[in-house]
């Protein structure tokens, strides 16, 4: 909590230093930025240290199964306005990246942290945070992650009683009953394009009623909060009724949804949703999300789609037919080893586009397209699939893994 001005302990200095000496072996070696083995070694060393860290700042924490890097990044964007702000912007969203990006914050006020949907509730009992954002929950990785409602039940359980401002999405049931525990909570009504997850009360276990953009269970009453936040079109309104214009680089309606939530949270901390707005526009990319590269003379824009519902919102933003598309799916550790997914993509939206498919898992995602009714050509690799698209800018989309091997192969 901000205001604690204690040096850290001596013992935490040393698990600090050990923990960047890690970390820029591993950079050398060329093994990624080297937060995650650095976060390892400090807390191996001092278990105790992300509490250390977090003590003197303002945290808030985000977490969601898709958008949690991006409204991260605008969040703190936002929050620049009001001081130094330490943040994983990268994206190592569990406690020991996380523990690596507080320890290089320095004289930081703020601490705004993407944090792991399995993890949420014990990163928030050691940074005891101002903020909690909550944006969405579909499923994921389903042969790691729980099932979507026990994971909303983990939230609700670790949350319960929390002294933070819970800012949460309205339209998600499965977000609601996690938040509803917290005896504090901001409702945003930024939307919800999957309901696949969440047709079923996850209070009681009846139907749920969706007319429109309400939800309501029949049976046992739980229902959508009243919002105080609303995403309309191009325009946040705040809790006074004003509405604020959302301009932003970043394309979609998910990313208009994050930036009405980031609005909602700097609120929190005084800054005012003009202010906020105006600095979330710098945000041009994120991680390398959305980026316009040229590769062998051609322009890709690189996007991010690790689940259905990822898929499901990068659909609605990539350029219309004939624009040629890439697709790439791999199925490592970081990904998820289970390919099951792929049947609950509705790829039938890319009809009419020219499609090259690559990535380990090519042929399962072949199959699935082939099922859809889809033309495509498999190919090698990206150099062949870039060769093989009509002109036309290239929409490449791809999970985690697949996305990072794609950014080392274009140079971004």
């Amino acid at each position: 909590m901000a205001g604690n001005s204690d040096p850290l302990s001596a013992r935490a200095k040393l698990a600090v230093t050990a923990g960047k000496a890690a970390a820029a072996v591993s950079k050398a070696a060329g093994r990624g930025s080297g937060s995650v083995i650095g976060g390892k070694v400090a807390l191996k060393l001092d278990p105790d240290l992300l509490r250390s860290l977090a003590q003197h700042l303002d945290v808030t924490l985000v977490s969601a199964t898709n958008g949690k890097t991006t409204t991260t990044r605008l969040i703190a964007e936002a929050l620049r306005a009001a001081g130094p702000v330490v943040s994983n912007a990268l994206g190592a969203n569990m406690p020991a990246g996380i523990t690596s990006a507080l320890a290089a914050g320095g004289d930081a006020r703020y601490g705004v942290i993407e944090v792991d949907e399995k993890y949420l509730a014990g990163v928030a009992r050691d940074t005891e945070p101002k903020c909690i954002a909550l944006l969405n929950l579909s499923r994921d990785q389903l042969d790691r992650a729980a099932e979507t409602r026990m994971l909303a039940e983990k939230w609700r359980e670790g949350l319960s009683g929390t002294k933070a401002v819970v800012v949460a999405n309205a339209d998600d049931p499965l977000i609601v009953w996690a938040a509803s525990s917290s005896p504090t909570v901001v409702w945003v009504a930024a939307g919800q394009e999957w309901k696949d997850d969440a047709w079923s009360c996850p209070s009681c276990g009846g139907v749920l009623q969706r007319p429109g953009d309400d939800w309501g269970c029949g049976e046992c009453g739980f229902r959508r909060p009243a919002p105080t936040w609303v995403l309309h079109g191009d325009y946040v309104l705040d809790p006074q009724g004003s509405a604020w214009p959302i301009h932003l680089q970043l394309p979609g309606r998910a990313n208009k949804a994050n930036a009405a939530t980031s609005a909602a949270v700097a609120a929190v901390f005084g800054v005012p949703p003009q202010v906020a707005l105006e600095r979330m526009y710098q945000v041009q990319a994120v991680a390398g999300r959305y980026d316009v590269v040229t590769f062998l003379d051609r322009q890709m824009r690189l996007l991010l789609a690790k689940n259905p519902a990822g898929w499901l919102e990068t659909f609605s933003l990539i350029d219309p037919a004939p624009a040629p598309v890439i697709l790439s799916v791999n199925a490592r550790g970081a990904d998820g080893t289970d390919t099951s997914w792929l049947w609950d993509v509705d790829y039938t939206r890319l009809a009419g586009r020219p499609i090259c498919v690559i990535g380990d898992r090519k042929l399962d995602l072949a199959v699935r397209l082939e099922v859809a009714g889809l033309e495509f050509r498999v190919c090698e690799n990206v150099d062949e699939a870039v060769r093989m698209c009509p002109p036309g800018r290239i929409e490449t989309i791809a999970n985690y893994t697949a996305f990072q091997d794609l950014r080392r192969r274009v140079g971004n």
